[in-house]
């Protein structure tokens, strides 16, 4: 993917990245990241239908390759100010619709979208995530959120090495396998070209993009959703279990779920090949 810049509504340099339309009339996918992950998360999609489909991702303030806004205080991370930045890529690459395919925080980011940009997007994939407030899914790790920002915002330099460090280990992929945020089946080069930028994370804006998303409810928008929406989960997703994409399903009015029997978080990173021939029928049932 080729890496492009642009400047946000605010003044914030947020960089995007975008493969070339495989044919003149191609149809763009917008690709919208989880928090932590880096659009390499992507590749099996990528890879898969990039011959189809034009695909365009970027990446949120404060993260990977985008500046952290100027004044970074913590309601310039709102998930309505990631919507606004997507707005302005979108206006650079002179795209007026497309589909919205989000995982993990991309799933809040691309419900927010939905709502803030009517009549974008002609259908929606959700991978492992949810509409309502992410952390309440984890309440032990929201309640710790403010004190992870604090402590980020005091030894911030600290903090980030000690980050660094950690995902550089060996050990790191054991534990995050223990943790049920892995399949052990995943292949450790991929599982190694994912990691590698993740260590370079800005931490302190990692927290405050966290706590924002905490925040963050798209309940309301989930039976507004009026296009072919598509909902793929992991039964062994810890984080965003298969209960929230079913019931999610209940309540969109043109839903489909696919549960992928192993899958964890990384349901599409461990099984690129049966997400993306779900995602290319469903794409080619719908017409798009």
């Amino acid at each position: 993917m080729e890496t492009r810049r642009v400047t946000s509504f605010d003044g914030t340099e947020i960089a995007y990245r975008v493969t070339r339309p495989p044919f003149e009339g191609a149809k763009t996918v917008i690709l919208v990241n989880g928090l932590g992950g880096p659009y390499l998360a992507w590749r099996g999609q990528i890879e898969y239908l990039s011959d189809q489909y034009r695909f365009i991702t970027w990446d949120y303030r404060g993260m990977y390759a985008s500046q952290r806004p100027s004044p970074d205080v913590p309601g310039a991370y709102a998930v309505a100010n990631h919507v606004r930045d997507l707005e302005v890529v979108l206006a650079a690459e002179g795209v007026r619709h497309g589909a919205l395919m989000g995982w993990s925080m991309g799933v809040q980011v691309a419900l927010e979208a939905f709502r803030r940009l009517p009549g974008f997007a002609r259908n929606l994939v959700l991978l492992n995530g949810t509409s309502h407030r992410p952390l309440e899914t984890l309440p032990q790790l929201g309640r710790l959120v403010p004190s992870l920002v604090d402590l980020a915002t005091r030894a911030h330099a600290v903090a980030s090495q000690v980050t660094r460090r950690a995902i550089r280990q060996p050990d790191a992929a054991t534990w995050l396998r223990r943790m049920g945020m892995l399949e052990t089946t995943l292949d450790g080069e991929v599982l190694a070209e994912l990691m590698q930028p993740m260590g370079e994370l800005d931490v302190e804006a990692f927290f405050r993009n966290l706590r924002a998303l905490g925040a963050h409810d798209a309940e309301d928008v989930l039976e507004q959703i009026d296009v072919p929406t598509l909902l793929i989960t992991g039964d062994r997703d810890t984080f965003a279990p298969r209960a929230l994409a079913q019931a999610m399903a209940r309540r969109i009015p043109m839903a489909e779920v696919l549960v992928v029997r192993g899958g964890t978080h990384y349901t599409a990173v461990e099984f690129p090949e049966l997400v993306s021939l779900r995602i290319e029928r469903f794409f080619a049932d719908h017409g798009f």
